[in-house]
């Protein structure tokens, strides 16, 4: 008698597919592995549910033993019913983590070691895990023999290997020993540096360099661009990697802060999807900024000594990194500046929920985000933003339903910053229409019908820095404008 529950036929098929799931997703790790570049937003979208889906198949695996061992006792016999099921629901939830996980890393401009030991742990812990199951049902009840019990234990071990791995691409390499007690960490003989011999090469603490700019570095951008997880192939935990620049070149132009795409892109608009730091980490404070900006200006050099440079916020003389303060909120001035768009505010946010609000608890600027509606917005429910279209400075209409007939409500948005209008119906006609908004910073037209005959129009807008245009009609040897190519992004 063995422990499986399914017909035999039914897990020939079960077995066969997803076998050739997990040979699949090893065929496309090893030729398509992720090499620091940022694609399709489709796919990270799908890519950002990896974190969720990757607890099924730790939280199986790690409840097996259990019941294995709970199931073999005259108390709980009937759990052994269950663990063949289990077995195969931890394959299925494993090869789904695995490909959101590809997904995440191809798309969302990851690369390093961490990266794929991380995506290679995930396979094999698919992999594992079918063996489990294979082994399973080809056992006897009573005596389940030695290698499903070791393939059990190994399985286990890489989920743990595996979610290490993922704890330190997402908390920081020092995730676990960040906090670690003196004693314990004499103890155990863990170093209180990473990745020492890396960083012994950086300038000491009398240059510049090494005194104001490379502490920023460290607090605030390491954990996307360090040793072992380097977003777009850039480095920022040692000044060589800083210097050798990212997958595109350069982001630091000695004696030219301007110029340097790294100072451009701490300076960016926070809702820039350019924006520096990523994925939601505090802004660099103003100190910050003015740091990095006198530093690249005055040569960008790592030998410069600690106070060669003049007229550094005050803040940094002591060589500490400042904090980000928020100033008091004056509630009465702000409850005036709204009180003209109060009642339709109000309005609208019950109309479409979660879709609009105010910037920030300062300000009377407004943020729209309807892109969760998808197909139920329309240009009718774009007319009924006529009331605030003059105080709104983020928009994003991403998959509705809107049409070239909205362009007139887009274009009364004259403080306009950032624009998205991701797989709308929209065509050049509305981006003809739009042109004039002079304070728009970044426009994406991912997946539209919009062609090059537009290029000339959006090229009108003064503070444009910004165009996202890919899965488009503009095809990238077409006749662009001199002042886009900079800015146009495939």
């Amino acid at each position: 008698m063995t422990s499986g529950t399914y017909p035999k036929s039914a897990r020939f098929y079960f077995g066969l597919t997803t076998l050739s799931a997990i040979v699949l997703l090893f065929a496309l790790f090893c030729v398509a592995a992720p090499d620091g570049g940022a694609r399709a937003t489709w796919l990270q979208f799908l890519g950002r549910f990896h974190p969720l889906a990757v607890h099924v198949p730790i939280a199986l695996l790690l409840l097996l033993p259990l019941i294995e061992m709970a199931g073999r006792t005259r108390f709980f016999p009937s759990l052994l019913q269950s663990a063949d099921f289990i077995l195969a629901l931890s394959t299925c939830g494993a090869i789904a983590a695995a490909t959101l996980g590809w997904l995440l890393a191809k798309s969302g401009g990851y690369s390093g070691s961490l990266v794929t030991q991380h995506m290679w742990g995930g396979i094999a812990v698919a992999a594992a895990s079918w063996l489990c199951w294979m082994l399973r049902g080809r056992m006897s009840v009573d005596h389940p023999g030695t290698l499903y019990p070791l393939a059990l234990i190994a399985a286990v071990g890489l989920v743990a290997f595996t979610g290490y791995r993922g704890g330190q691409l997402t908390l920081g390499e020092n995730h676990l020993t960040q906090f670690m007690p003196d004693g314990l960490r004499g103890w155990l003989g863990v170093s209180n540096q990473s990745d020492a011999s890396d960083l012994a090469s950086n300038p000491g603490p009398g240059t510049f360099y090494g005194a104001h700019i490379q502490p920023i570095f460290s607090d605030h951008c390491v954990s996307c661009h360090g040793p072992s997880k380097h977003k777009s192939n850039l480095r920022l935990d040692t000044y060589a990697g800083l210097m050798r620049g990212a997958k595109h070149g350069a982001v630091v132009k000695a004696g030219n802060s301007q110029g340097s795409e790294l100072f451009h892109r701490i300076t960016l608009a926070s809702t820039d999807d350019n924006f520096m730091p990523a994925e939601h980490k505090p802004p660099l404070s103003d100190s910050q900024v003015k740091l990095i900006g006198l530093w690249i200006s005055s040569g960008a050099s790592s030998t410069q000594v600690a106070d060669a440079i003049k007229d550094i916020p005050a803040d940094a003389r002591t060589s500490q990194v400042a904090e980000v303060t928020f100033p008091e909120v004056d509630t009465d001035a702000v409850t005036k500046q709204r009180a003209s768009l109060a009642a339709a505010v109000s309005d609208l946010k019950k109309r479409f929920m979660g879709g609009l609000d105010y910037e920030s608890r300062g300000s009377a600027d407004l943020v729209v985000n309807v892109s969760l509606l998808g197909s139920r917005f329309t240009d009718q429910d774009m007319a009924a933003l006529k009331p605030v279209v003059g105080h709104i400075v983020v928009a994003d209409f991403s998959d509705t339903a809107i049409t070239d007939r909205s362009a007139a409500t887009i274009a009364a948005m004259e403080h306009l910053r950032v624009l998205r209008l991701i797989r709308t119906r929209i065509t050049d006609a509305t981006l003809q229409t739009i042109s004039a908004l002079a304070h728009l910073q970044s426009l994406n037209v991912f997946g539209t019908a919009v062609t090059s005959a537009a290029l000339p129009a959006i090229a009108r807008m003064p503070r444009l820095q910004h165009l996202y245009a890919s899965e488009t009609k503009i095809a990238r040897d077409s006749s662009i404008p001199e002042p886009m190519k900079s800015k146009i992004l495939f």
